[in-house]
């Protein structure tokens, strides 16, 4: 295995285009554990942790940019205050090890169907940047995940940041594993209020092949928020609207059995988790 060292980020793309197949790592929590474990062996990796813009982050236009080597602890400690749910997302990610290592440009490249980031991503309507030496482009994040494990990026372009106009509503992000910390999600759910737009955001994780948001129920509660005119009283939400979003939500997913819960548990946890989600999104938007 060659190990590729490139010291900037234009560096880096150009050996990504040199070495199409080569592994990008950053923090090394997700490739490290595939190469400890025989799973793959890789001709080159293409290590991107000397590429310093990639570990910057910065508000602009009404947006943040936020690198693909910004680190979770990072994203807690520092973003909270624009983008709430992806910071309760990063604070339930491993270990504080783990934290302090892996990155969200990271877990985008893993694309598990698992990975903490995404469903907080997919509720704020964030774009991946990807890049190679061909030029830059902007992917939806709904549109980023094309399978399991799989993404939409091509062989020769890398993960240069994310995207985000942070919602002017309320986020949450809920999360079921084995036990309260160090584990891999048996379902998460992230939810966005965006009222500038009169719009919501969803996404499931741990609930499918791949990371995916509810759009049947963003539409309806949308709808449902609108028609009511509650995006402007901000009145108590009828309880039949949010049982009727959460089954929205869970018909969204679908889950499998394996080792960490059965599909069933799967459909049950969602459900609470975005009757959960809302009630506390919305008691929040209700006090500002």
């Amino acid at each position: 295995m060659e190990f590729l060292q490139p010291q900037t980020w234009v560096e880096a793309l150009q050996l990504k285009a040199a070495y199409p197949h080569a592994v990008p790592i950053q923090g090394g929590t997700d490739v490290m554990v595939e190469l400890n474990f025989d799973r793959y062996r890789p001709e080159y990796l293409l290590d991107l942790t000397r590429v310093g813009e990639l570990a910057e982050w910065a508000p602009g236009n009404g947006r943040i940019w936020l690198g693909a080597g910004v680190t979770y602890t990072r994203v807690q400690g520092e973003l909270g205050g624009w983008l709430p749910g992806l910071a309760m997302a990063s604070r339930t990610v491993g270990s504080p090890q783990i934290r302090n290592r892996g990155t969200v440009g990271g877990n985008l490249g893993a694309a598990s169907p698992a990975g903490d980031a995404h469903p907080p991503l997919l509720a704020a309507y964030a774009q991946v940047e990807v890049e190679s030496v061909r030029g830059t482009r902007l992917i939806p994040a709904d549109e980023f995940y094309t399978g399991v494990k799989r993404n939409a990026l091509e062989p020769d372009e890398l993960i240069k940041a994310v995207l985000v106009t942070p919602p002017t509503g309320p986020q949450q992000f809920c999360k079921i594993g084995t036990r309260n910390a160090m584990v891999i999600a048996v379902a998460a759910f992230s939810l966005a209020l965006h009222p500038d737009r009169q719009a919501v955001g969803t996404g499931i994780g741990s609930a499918g092949p791949t990371p995916r948001r509810a759009l049947a129920a963003e539409e309806f509660l949308a709808q449902a928020l609108t028609a009511g005119g509650l995006w402007e009283s901000r009145g108590d939400l009828p309880e039949s609207t949010t049982r009727r979003f959460a089954d929205l939500v869970t018909k969204a997913a679908a889950p499998i059995d394996d080792v960490r819960g059965s599909a069933r548990y799967r459909v049950h946890a969602l459900s609470v988790m975005a009757r959960r989600a809302l009630s506390w999104a919305w008691r929040e938007f209700q006090r500002t």
